[in-house]
């Protein structure tokens, strides 16, 4: 199986802008509104992919960390080292 940069998902989104762009004009948008619409438009599925992208990762990003605690919890030591190795300056 051959990829290429623009698969037929990228196409089929670059149709729908195309049509969306169409679409505004035909209804008798401005062409500064149509810009500001597909600006926007652009803007809130960035936002959704990377809400999208954290929920994938979620379970990921919860195991790193799982097991950042638990190396905490094995190498810290069992009191607080700090005070009582330096009860000399108090």
């Amino acid at each position: 199986m051959k990829y290429s940069f623009f698969g037929e998902r990228t196409m089929l989104e670059l149709l729908f802008v195309i049509g969306f762009f169409v679409m505004l004009l035909v209804t008798g948008v401005s062409l500064l509104g149509i810009i500001a619409a597909i600006v926007v438009a652009t803007a809130l599925m960035f936002v959704g992919g990377l809400f999208a992208l954290m929920i994938k990762l979620l379970p990921w990003l919860l195991l790193a960390v799982a097991v950042v605690w638990v190396i905490r919890a094995l190498k810290s030591p069992n009191g607080n080292a700090f005070r009582d190795n330096n009860r000399w300056r108090y």
